[in-house]
């Protein structure tokens, strides 16, 4: 079987990001996912949002990726929200409990609004 995603960044203004992923985030999208998450977090920015709305699936690989990336924004007192309502998405992160420690939000919009109203980093 043959996944597909489509990984996709945008600069919002100095100190914010989004990241989207289109598809399925699994053991071979990981490595891809992982370095745009890295290189937003290294090119400075502070509040970066994670846009899954039209991700199909995510698996533990991907949700570790995630996590790391939580860790890396928390020490420098940065945000992190996670935008989707995708059935599959919201499952795996109410099983491993990351529902409780990802700031999760229905669209990226609100996820937008979230991380900007988290105040100047």
């Amino acid at each position: 079987m043959t996944s597909y995603v489509s990984l996709s960044d945008e600069a919002i203004d100095e100190h914010t990001q989004v990241v989207r992923a289109q598809g399925e985030l699994d053991l071979y999208a990981a490595p891809e996912f992982k370095r745009r998450l890295a290189d937003t977090i290294e090119a400075g920015k502070t509040r970066v949002v994670v846009d899954l709305t039209e991700a199909a699936f995510m698996d533990s690989t991907a949700l570790g990726v995630l996590i790391g990336a939580l860790k890396r924004l928390r020490v420098r007192d940065c945000a992190l929200a996670v935008a989707s309502e995708q059935p599959t998405i919201l499952r795996i992160l109410g099983i491993t409990g990351m529902d409780q420690v990802l700031e999760l939000h229905a669209t990226a919009d609100e996820a937008l609004a979230a991380v900007a109203s988290s105040g100047e980093v």
